[in-house]
């Protein structure tokens, strides 16, 4: 009688052991799956820091123009009218300018014509004809003063995008312009030509020294 009473008492706190182990096993699984489960939920929402550089890279390529700031560049447009000579402003609208050479040196102007003329501008080099042609460039104001002969870039007006193709010069005064127009360069012979320019005057060429 007192063996089973003994068998009894240790088959009743071999059980009590099992059931008291069973919830800790459970515990320590569910708090392993939570650490690991919410670095897989959160990783797609960050950047990181090198894909952030590489795209800072990129912007930084596509706007930098070394080649445009040597000084002294001279342009000469060449129209059914005569010749027209201009001094771009490399440091002060070195993408404009660098954006003007190239049509230039690959003849996008040839045979284009002027399709604004007016008491005090001549505006051309669009490849439409209409006013209404041309792409998307960013503006580029600077402290050049829009004075007799000087030459600007046609703009939207909202003083971020500009023409990338159209250019005007102007035949008065225009210092209204200032700050509202880019500014890329100036008539330094000429200006009996331009005042001599009518409504569609092709643009024969226009080379560049």
């Amino acid at each position: 009688m007192i063996v089973a009473i003994i068998l009894l008492g240790l088959f009743t706190v071999f059980v009590i052991n099992s059931n008291a182990g069973k919830p800790a096993a459970q515990e320590t699984k569910i708090n392993t799956l939570i650490p690991t489960q919410i670095p897989n939920i959160e990783q797609p929402k960050t950047s990181s820091p090198s894909s952030q550089t590489k795209n800072a890279d990129i912007n930084l390529q596509k706007t930098s123009t070394p080649s445009s700031q040597i000084e002294n560049i001279t342009a000469t447009i060449k129209t059914s009218k005569g010749d027209i000579e201009l001094t771009l402003y490399s440091k002060d609208a070195p993408n404009t300018v660098a954006n003007f050479i190239h049509k230039a040196n690959s003849g996008f102007y040839n045979n284009l014509t002027f399709h604004r003329v007016e008491d005090w501008v001549i505006q051309g080099g669009d490849p439409l004809g209409t006013g209404t042609g041309g792409g998307n460039l960013p503006v580029e104001f600077n402290s050049k003063s829009f004075v007799i002969g000087a030459v600007g870039i046609a703009s939207k007006g909202d003083n971020k995008v500009q023409n990338d193709a159209q250019f005007f010069i102007t035949k008065k005064d225009s210092q209204f312009l200032n700050g509202k127009y880019t500014n890329f360069g100036i008539v330094t012979k000429g200006m009996d030509v331009v005042n001599e320019i009518e409504i569609g005057d092709k643009i024969l060429g226009i080379t560049i020294e």
